[in-house]
């Protein structure tokens, strides 16, 4: 197998940078992991939290430290760096070859979105943000890895696109068209589900916006490694 990964995000409609941070990190005894923070509020300010936050718990995955516990020492570092005022949301997918697993470390109200067997599963259960209290704990799902198994994380940018419009993007439902109609595309799915929210938003985003798909699938090339990235220079 393989695992395929794609990122789709933007930024709230006239705002001078996104406050949500994906980052990727190598882990120590093989596999990737990445991480998701949505800072609080939008713009710079709320980029120069999500930037503290993904920077500690990159740091320590980087030396093999766990996701629950990362997640929970990035917490407790954003408590004390802004004295508890600010808060974040914090997500870690990591794609763990030790275990075989897929793990996912959750400290945000959105739910992430797991597909297998072409059946689609909630993991909503109640998290808190990030940096509020000391002692913040994440919610964890673990994972075998096995083919056609997607994961999707988003930012609540996502869920509360068409807001403003009376319109409500049903996410859930548009996941389980994708995943009748076949294995998983990562990039594609990302696109589409960033596209849609765009249409329901106007053009015009109401928030930041990230989304996050992860795939593992049947593998079709060589052995190397490879990373695409596009992002608008104006």
């Amino acid at each position: 197998m393989e695992a395929q990964v794609a990122v789709a995000k933007i930024p709230k409609y006239a705002s001078s940078a996104s406050g949500d941070t994906i980052e990727m990190i190598e882990r120590p005894s093989g596999g990737l992991s990445f991480v998701l923070v949505d800072g609080q509020w939008s713009g710079k300010p709320a980029k120069r939290i999500s930037n503290v936050v993904a920077r500690k718990a990159i740091s320590l995955l980087a030396e093999g430290v766990r996701d629950g516990a990362a997640a929970r020492a990035a917490s407790d570092y954003l408590y004390t760096y802004r004295e508890g005022k600010v808060q974040a949301t914090l997500n870690i997918l990591s794609i763990d070859l030790i275990t075989q697993t897929l793990v996912i470390t959750r400290n945000s109200p959105a739910p992430v979105i797991l597909v297998r067997g072409g059946e689609m599963a909630l993991l909503d259960s109640p998290t808190e943000s990030v940096g509020t209290r000391r002692g913040t704990r994440p919610s964890i799902t673990e994972v075998q890895i096995e083919p056609n198994l997607a994961i999707i994380v988003y930012t609540d940018g996502l869920m509360h696109a068409g807001d403003r419009h009376g319109e409500t993007f049903d996410i859930p439902g548009t996941i389980a068209d994708f995943a009748a109609q076949g294995p998983p595309n990562p990039q594609v799915w990302a696109d589409t589900l960033l596209a849609r929210a765009l249409e329901l938003d106007r053009g015009r985003p109401g928030d930041d916006m990230s989304i996050l798909v992860a795939a593992t699938l049947p593998r079709t090339g060589d052995q190397a490694r490879r990373l695409n990235a596009r992002m608008p220079l104006s």
